[in-house]
């Protein structure tokens, strides 16, 4: 191995190199005199080769070790609890809206705590130069106290063994230790903590339960510790997952003779003087140990007895030997009140909902740019925040900022709440419609995504929820108010009545509904009322908005509407605008990021429809993993707009402004061009409802054509033929019907803002960490609603435009956190499954695999584990995506591809006989289920009519198997097999 580092991930290594009788670990400064420079500030100064054994360390750790004993730690609780209310106070004064860098005043919080309860000395929350220490030192020489502190017991301890007591310098040394190692390791572990709780709602609203139902509305005392269970398993899969200090080496020791030791069965040997990185990040979630689910953050695995029977060196955040984290009691009390305080007091956020961790390493590592934001809970006032926390009087600016929260700060009272979960945007156009037909009835609304409403749901005013499912889970804006419903008691939300609407695909047989109907239920079991029956709406019917416009009139307005109008006449949306000339300027506002197109490829023939690859070279920061989704915001069609403008006749150069008034998504109070809002703000294509056909018909002169519109909106089968079948949109209808007289602020009115589309990305970063891929499709055929115009996709027309250099507003999304690839690829087979464009995932997962084989010099390809891949083009010349590339990973080892080929009729008879993706997995069954056997998962991508043909497959095999073994089984018990099996191994990502 000569001089290089060696780094080592598994545990069954790193068990072996926990062997104190042949190695010994090279450990930071504590206790170790002369283990600091002028560098200290830094992890270089801080670490250095020593033995465990040195006369330093062995009296510095006889002497204090009595100081960190159980009682000695209790003692120091009144100190914490002092600069951890300094800490709630702040945060109080700064109010909800503040962004709290939280690695920061965890760091505050945990250097002044130590200082104040170690040495009886207060920092005031800023460093200063590391000859402090010997300052401190000659301060408590000149003014004795009888204060039993870790001062004290190190300046006037003696050594049991030799008598003698410790130099100043050691002293010194050993103060430098706890000030900076052990300040900076528990504001880590705190940051952490947070930081996972946050991205893991469940979790924290557990956690913030267990201390409502421990300690309540009481003053935290230290007997109130020693039963927070769940908390303590939050503490200990957070170090699980990032300890603080991540990594220590070890060594042969000095005294071993022998020229190498060998580890590993003999497979590895360790020359003398040559020192082993251990990587705990690695080491703790080896899924040899910690399973599948080691990534994931589950607090339950630490708690119920689980953690006392773990192996012996499978969870090592404090070191190793006898020489491990002597301030581990200390650390951990002080982390313990913190939280619990803080679940106390305040409801916690991420300042940046789409935050994804990333590390930043100094002394320790610590989440880079993690800003929280925090508001009191329901309940809590500044008088009693001050009452139980028993200090100073509350300054004035928390008292006014609490009264000012009291207290709505307008003359007209909101009347409806409108809250959304939505990934893609469809649920957030239903609430901005739902708050415009709310002016239109007299009522004020507020639009908000559903996180934003946790411990804030309204009793004045009604409560409307539109929310749909992802996999079974909740929108990335709403899973942090379901596990706040989930953790509530039965009458928490008394007095307030609601409604819920849910969008969902029947498709998803599983999880149809599954978020909208939990969200409903939850409510009501908190003593919630409903306004009406949960309304639903199937996107594989293609009405979602026709069935919005139907379940509001028919069953929300009925029950909220104060409106006194009488006629059956249809409330006519607008936007009050002015229209001048000016030149053009872009508004887009977003929550996405430049990134910057690096390549462009078409991969598919004339024969076929045109599938392509786009990368993109991603914004700083940026980073993503194999599974994940890249959502897209697009641009629409130039004709298309252009067709908007010459039907209404607006001026080419026209700037619009849109007044402050209503609940809109279009950028008010400054000038848009015409043309930059209809090609980024408003999704045009929007297909027509039966509301709409009202709404058109009220505006149109022609007679005729005025009751035919109205027919079609009466009549489901004639609007389903004429209407939805052909696609038609608002602008199809108004060209249609050219005496329509609809202004131009009443059509922008009917339109649902832009959405972003999401699309799997086709590459590993363990290729290219910075660049990404996608594969997509172009739509360009012949209108069903017209034989002078195209039906053209908005974003597979916009990524067709784009060229080398160009930008696009993009944002990685991990929408599916099921569809990953296992965490152990050496034991854990992959069969996929795709036709299309599905292929996009597999591209990337087989190339991780590959980057990991050619990592190891080809030599051990044979630990990773099979993976099958089933695909179904046209033809083999037309389009099979990726064809050279899936050849070349073949040879490789990374998988084994077949083939089905719907209209090929050249080559191999035998295969050519699978049309179909389904009919190459009946046929190859048997390698299918060999795989099974040993463990595999099962993906799926593709269409909803291609996952059903797989879902009917997958069903006879299981079906002919079971049969085969003599038992006696029905369609339903294979239905309810596969219901149980799926997100375990039977892992879907349908598009449609």
């Amino acid at each position: 191995m000569g001089n290089q580092k060696v780094v080592v991930g598994s545990f069954e290594l790193f068990d072996e190199l926990c062997d104190e009788t042949r190695f010994y670990k090279w450990i930071s400064g504590p206790l170790i005199e002369g283990s600091f420079s002028h560098q200290a500030r830094g992890a270089e100064g801080l670490f250095t080769a020593v033995d465990e054994r040195s006369d330093d360390w062995a009296q510095a750790h006889r002497i204090l070790l009595p100081a960190f004993g159980p009682l000695a730690i209790e003692n120091m609780f009144a100190g914490m609890h002092d600069i951890a209310s300094q800490m709630v106070l702040k945060w109080a004064r700064q109010g909800p809206s503040h962004r709290i860098l939280a690695p920061e005043d965890f760091s505050r919080l945990t250097l002044d705590t130590i200082a104040l309860c170690a040495m009886d000395y207060r920092f005031n929350s800023f460093y200063q130069e590391f000859r402090i220490c010997q300052e401190v030192v000659d301060h408590r020489r000149q003014n004795p106290t009888e204060k039993k502190d870790l001062m004290n017991a190190m300046l006037y301890g003696k050594d049991p063994k030799t008598g003698e007591t410790m130099r100043d310098r050691l002293i010194a040394v050993n103060m430098q230790t706890f000030l900076i190692a052990g300040h900076e390791t528990t504001s880590g572990l705190l940051s952490f903590s947070f930081l996972l709780m946050l991205k893991n709602p469940k979790t924290f609203f557990a956690a913030q339960q267990e201390v409502d139902r421990i300690i309540g509305k009481d003053k935290i005392e230290a007997k109130h510790l020693r039963d927070l269970k769940y908390i303590n398993g939050v503490l200990r899969e957070t170090l699980r997952l990032n300890p603080t200090a991540p990594a220590f080496q070890r060594a042969v020791r000095p005294e071993n003779k022998e020229d190498f030791v060998l580890i590993g069965g003999g497979k590895y040997e360790i020359p003398r003087g040559q020192s082993i990185i251990c990587n705990l990040m690695k080491i703790h979630t080896d899924p040899k140990v910690w399973g599948d689910d080691a990534n994931e953050f589950k607090p339950e695995r630490m708690m119920d007895g689980k953690f006392e029977t773990l192996l012996k060196n499978a969870w090592k955040p404090f070191g190793t030997g006898v020489r491990s984290c002597i301030g581990r009691a200390f650390a951990w009390q002080e982390a313990l009140l913190a939280i619990a305080m803080i679940l106390q007091n305040f409801n916690v956020e991420l300042a940046d909902p789409d935050y994804e961790m990333k590390i930043v390493q100094s002394l320790t590592i610590k989440p880079k740019d993690f800003n929280i934001k925090v508001s009191l809970r329901s309940g809590i006032t500044a008088t009693g925040l001050q009452h139980r926390l028993q200090t100073v009087d509350v300054p004035d600016d928390i008292r006014q900022a609490s009264d000012d929260a009291k207290a709505l700060d307008s003359d007209e009272p909101i009347g409806m709440t409108i809250l959304y979960g939505s990934n893609t945007g469809t649920c957030q156009a239903l609430a901005q419609k739902l708050a415009s037909q709310a002016s239109q009835h007299g009522i004020k609304a507020s639009v908000n995504d559903l996180d934003s409403a946790i411990d804030k749901l309204p009793t004045d005013s009604h409560v409307v929820i539109i929310s749909a499912s992802y996999e079974g889970l909740p929108p990335d804006n709403a899973a942090r108010f379901v596990a706040w419903l989930e953790h509530l008691e039965a009458s928490a939300l008394a007095g307030v009545q609601y409604a819920v609407f849910g969008c969902g695909n029947s498709d998803w047989t599983a999880t149809y509904q599954r978020v909208p109907t939990l969200i409903d239920d939850l409510l009501a079991k908190a003593g919630g009322a409903r306004l009406t029956e949960k309304g639903a709406t199937d996107a594989k019917m293609g009405e979602i908005f026709a069935d919005w416009d139907a379940w509001t009139a028919n069953e929300l307005w009925t029950h909220v509407s104060s409106d006194a109008r009488t006629d059956n006449a249809p409330v006519r949306p607008t936007i009050e605008m002015d229209v001048s000339k000016a030149d053009r300027a872009a508004h887009l506002q977003q929550n996405v990021q430049w990134a910057t197109v690096t390549s462009t490829k078409k991969l598919t023939n004339e024969e076929v429809s045109e599938k392509r690859l786009i990368e993109f070279e991603l914004p700083e920061g940026v980073t993503y993993s194999s599974g994940d989704y890249l959502a897209i915001l697009p641009l629409n069609p130039e004709d298309t707009v252009r067709r908007v403008v010459k039907r209404f006749g607006l001026p080419w150069d026209g700037i619009i402004t849109i007044n402050k008034s209503g609940s809109t998504t279009l950028p008010t109070g400054k000038g848009v061009s015409i043309f930059d809002l209809l090609r980024g703000y408003v999704e045009i294509g929007q297909p027509v409802t039966r509301k709409d056909l009202e709404l058109i018909a009220a505006t149109t002169q022609d007679e005729a054509d005025k009751a035919h519109l109205l027919s079609l909106a009466a009549g489901e089968a004639a609007f389903k033929e004429k209407i939805a079948g052909p696609r038609m949109t608002i602008l199809d209808l108004l060209e249609q019907h050219p005496t329509s007289t609809m202004p131009f602020p009443e059509y922008l009115a009917l339109l649902p803002p832009l959405r972003p589309r999401y699309y799997s990305i086709s590459s590993s970063p363990l290729a290219r960490p910075t660049t990404c891929a996608l594969t997509y499709s172009v739509i360009d055929e012949p209108s069903w609603s017209s034989t002078t115009s195209r039906f053209v996709g908005v974003t597979g027309t916009y990524l067709r435009s784009l060229q080398p250099g160009d930008q696009a507003l993009v944002a990685v999304r991990a929408t599916n956190r099921y569809f990953r690839l296992p965490a152990d690829p050496e034991r854990t087979p992959i069969v996929m499954i795709c036709a299309g464009s599905g292929i996009a995932p597999f591209r990337a997962f087989v190339q991780e695999r590959a980057v990991l084989i050619r990592d190891r010099g080809g030599r051990e390809r044979a630990r990773l584990a099979p993976a099958l891949l089933f695909v179904g083009c046209r033809s083999a010349g037309a389009d099979r995506l990726y064809g050279d590339e899936l050849d070349e990973w073949q040879k490789l080892g990374a998988v084994d591809v077949r083939y089905a080929f719907s209209r090929d009729a050249e080559g191999d008879e035998e295969e050519g006989r699978c049309r179909y993706v389904q009919d190459r997995l009946l046929r190859d069954r048997d390698d299918v289920l060999a795989l099974w056997d040993r463990g595999a998962r099962i993906y799926t991508c593709g269409s909803g009519n291609m996952a059903k043909g797989v879902g009917q497959a997958a069903s006879q095999i299981v079906m002919e198997r079971r049969r085969a073994r003599g038992e006696e089984v029905t369609e339903e018990d294979v239905e309810e097999f596969k219901m149980r099996m799926r997100n375990e191994r039977f892992i879907a990502d349908i598009f449609d």
